[in-house]
């Protein structure tokens, strides 16, 4: 029967609707009972079997229906376009349907970059210029409970030296961006870069603390946009039929439905058309614990402008096999390509299925030759626009249910489905002009999503993605920067902190104002320099400058633009020595015992500018 015919047959007088809900349609308002109608049409009465008498609990029914209303609205073409899509999705999933069937897989086009030499420069300036026309969106809808963090994931720091958290982070580097761009192009610039951060229920209250509690950072409040994502209804069955909370009765249980979404709440909030009649030409998507993620920024945007890419995936050498996904260009058989991510576990079968026995294998060059995807995205927005109008903003969607046994009739519990927004692509024409940028890993990717426990787990040589690695990473990545722009870098040491062990290096860390491109970074590096391996270095000013410092232990210099500070001769002191923390050890704050160390600070050199002028540090 039709679907028309068979809502015609679910009267007002509540013909066609099962018992239990046409006793209670006098509770229900109309546009509640046209809910009720779709849900009996998408078969999903059992919903309606525990309830009531009218007068009973009759505030809960109508609660009910208010979620419903919620379900319904957030999802593209509404809860029966999603429990059309899933029936369809849980079959293909029960058959074992694969999702790339009849595709090829091949090495895309892209740009691999070399830090420092000078096609990076040329990138990075490019980038800078650009930064202008472009808008950052950060995807920020998890807790730390992974981490073995109870806040937000964006309010834990990168790093300890300065105490930097993620979203402080985040919002000066796009700060120093904005500064580095107007200048560039010398007053022909907007006065603020947009920031959009997509939150979930569990984030946007905490996040907006977050923001207000320290003046949004030193961004102007009107530039940031935050947009809430909603979850979505799961599913008990292979028929789709919606999960009620346990202890519930009147509750869909609901789950995320993955960073996808950011697509659709963009598309919903005419943030984009605003951005394109303000001139801007690019939207930078970004997740939310990567230290290292601005440092490859500036020559990516580059590559994207020079490249003229619609998409553009930033990414990094992989292992083959490696747990990360590859950027691969699918080929089908009747002619259709695109270039997408390929999870790991999807990759080396479709390799194997497709004339290539050995699967995803290392080249010559010791990685393979599918680059590894960081989910860090650069789209040119006016395809982007017009793609979004043709979707509505929706993205192609999986589901993963686990199964009770191999019949697959039953779940272990219950499933939803998911959309990740690195899969945009899948939908875009042949003539799209999507590409990567590939860079060291050191340089741009380092995040952190593992507990201590699990990062211990690690096999030897693989990557821990966990609080301790994420922020030796950082001190590794500006130590290597710094040296290639000249400066003596001592060598790091091994050490093991919470079972991982991991190279220690100096200590440096700067704000992004003081260099947000390694030209900048040469630009402030002068003479002869150099920081031995047991020491801690803060920069914290947009106008100090190195020249000719012998640093052996401690020193944090902080200086208010236009304050012109030159840093050198011979600073030695007792330093800041670092001690391991039990990450069992609940006397210690959450932030550190995730990290497995703390600093002792035992001396340094601290020095504060907080007047224009210009002024020598030489003790």
């Amino acid at each position: 029967m039709a679907a028309a015919e068979s809502l015609a047959k679910l009267s007002i007088d509540g013909d066609g609707f099962p018992e239990n809900l046409r006793k209670n349609l006098s509770v229900l308002s109309p546009q509640q009972v046209e809910l009720a109608k779709m849900l009996i049409e998408m078969e999903q009465s059992h919903l309606f079997k525990q309830w009531p008498e009218p007068g009973v609990e009759d505030d809960e029914k109508r609660a009910f229906f208010d979620q419903i209303e919620r379900l319904n609205s957030s999802y593209p073409g509404g809860l029966a376009s999603y429990i059309r899509t899933a029936r369809e999705l849980l079959a293909d999933s029960k058959a074992g349907k694969n999702p790339f069937d009849g595709f090829t897989p091949s090495v895309p086009s892209g740009e691999v970059l070399t830090f420092g030499d000078d096609n990076f420069v040329q990138y990075e300036e490019a980038g800078v210029r650009e930064a202008r026309k472009a808008a950052f969106v950060l995807v920020a809808g998890g807790l730390g409970e992974r981490l073995g963090y109870n806040g937000i994931k964006v309010a834990l720091p990168s790093e300890s030296v300065a105490g930097t958290c993620f979203l402080q982070y985040y919002i000066e580097s796009i700060l120093a961006l904005q500064d580095a761009s107007c200048r560039l192009v010398q007053g022909n610039c907007p006065a603020e870069i947009p920031l959009v951060i997509m939150t979930s229920d569990d984030t946007h209250s905490r996040t907006v603390d977050l923001l207000e509690s320290n003046a949004y950072f030193g961004m102007k409040p009107t530039q940031v946009k935050l947009l809430k994502q909603e979850k979505v209804a799961c599913l008990i069955d292979n028929d789709a039929h919606l999960a009620l909370e346990p202890n519930n009765k009147y509750r869909i249980q609901t789950k995320p439905h993955g960073h996808g979404d950011v697509h659709s709440l963009l598309y919903s909030s005419g943030l984009l058309s605003k951005w394109h009649d303000a001139g801007l030409r690019w939207v930078l998507f970004f997740q939310d614990t990567n230290g290292l993620l601005f440092k490859g920024i500036p020559a990516s945007l580059g590559v994207s402008a020079t490249k003229w890419y619609h998409v553009n995936s930033l990414a990094v050498p992989r292992k083959a096999k490696e747990a990360i996904g590859g950027i691969t260009r699918l080929t089908h058989k009747d002619g259709r390509t695109m270039v997408i991510n390929v999870e790991y576990n999807q990759l080396d079968p479709l390799l194997r299925a497709t004339g290539h026995p050995d699967g995803d294998v290392n080249s010559e060059t010791g990685y393979s030759p599918f680059p590894g995807n960081i989910n860090q995205l650069i789209f040119e927005l006016g395809p982007y626009m017009g793609e979004l109008t043709r979707t509505k903003g929706s993205i192609k969607e999986f589901v993963n249910p686990k199964y009770k046994d191999s019949s697959k009739t039953a779940f272990k519990s219950s499933t939803r489905l998911e959309c990740m927004m690195q899969d945009y692509p899948k939908t875009l024409p042949p003539s799209a002009r999507v590409g990567f940028t590939a860079m060291d890993t050191w340089l741009a990717y380092a995040p952190v999503k593992n507990n201590p426990e699990d990062a211990a787990k690690v096999p030897k040589g693989n990557p821990y993605h966990s609080a301790t690695s994420g922020e030796m990473a950082i001190y590794r990545a500006n130590s290597l920067i710094l040296r290639k722009a000249g400066v003596k870098v001592g060598d790091p040491v091994l050490d093991t902190f919470n079972e991982q062990e991991v190279e220690v290096w100096p200590r440096i860390v700067w704000k992004p104002r003081w260099a947000i491109t390694f030209a900048e970074v040469k630009s402030k590096v002068r003479g002869n320099n150099t920081v031995t391996d047991r020491s801690t270095l803060a920069i914290k000013g947009r106008d100090i400058v190195l020249e000719d410092l012998s640093l052996d232990g401690a020193l944090l210099v902080d200086a208010v633009d236009g304050a012109e500070v030159k840093v050198s001769g011979s600073v030695r002191n007792k330093g800041w020595v670092v001690e391991k923390v039990n990450h069992k050890d609940t006397s210690v704050p959450e932030e550190v015992r995730i990290r497995g160390f703390k600093f002792n600070k035992i001396e340094q050199l601290e020095k504060s500018f907080g007047e224009a002028g210009k002024f020598e540090l030489k003790p």
